[in-house]
């Protein structure tokens, strides 16, 4: 089965600054755990998508994944591997890439969470909500810095966020919606702010 060339992104004009830069590792390593912790994948199932969108130069094995995940400002240790544009690019496609395998997964995820948000019920009510946020709060604090700010609730709130996004990223355009996202977030600062 002959791959496909990458899909394109926007021209990036400027480049992002060293800080844009930054909270941008950070995002995308949140992104890629919300989609570990929803549908269970792993390490192989990143490479095999690298290798599929012809990206296995930048990301060919588990190391050199590791060291890319590894460059989020928010991770335990972080700080080994600075990660360029064409990496941080990289890692755009392949989220785009997994959110479209798993579309149904997360569509399902967020049709669970409308319906329990109308009926005013919590969404661990809903035995797939409950095992991602279980998942996610687990994957975070075994691999994220510890804050001592971040309280269960606001764990939920990020998990049911990057959720949400999930449904923008596993559309055709994904990989755009992705890096416009990931651009804005980053102009605003790690806390929202301009």
């Amino acid at each position: 089965m002959e791959s496909l060339p990458p899909p394109s992104l926007p021209a990036i004009n400027p480049l992002p600054e060293p800080q844009q830069l930054s909270d941008i590792k950070a995002q995308l390593d949140l992104v890629l755990l919300a989609l570990e912790a929803l549908v269970d994948l792993g390490s192989e199932a990143m490479l095999d998508a690298a290798q599929q969108l012809n990206l296995a130069a930048l990301m060919g094995d588990r190391v050199s994944l590791w060291r890319l995940r590894q460059a989020s400002p928010l991770r335990q240790g972080q700080g080994r591997k600075k990660l360029d544009v064409d990496e941080a690019k990289a890692l755009v496609l392949v989220s785009a890439h997994l959110a479209r395998q798993h579309q149904s997964t997360i569509r399902q995820a967020v049709s669970h969470l409308e319906d329990l948000t109308a009926q005013g019920k919590p969404p661990h009510r809903a035995a797939l909500l409950g095992d991602y946020l279980d998942r996610f709060s687990n994957l975070y604090q075994e691999r994220m810095v510890e804050e001592p700010s971040l309280a269960m609730d606001d764990l939920t709130r990020l998990a049911l966020k990057l959720l949400v996004d999930l449904i923008f990223y596993s559309q055709s355009r994904g990989s755009r919606h992705l890096w416009v996202a990931l651009l804005e977030r980053s102009d605003r600062g790690p806390d929202g702010n301009p």
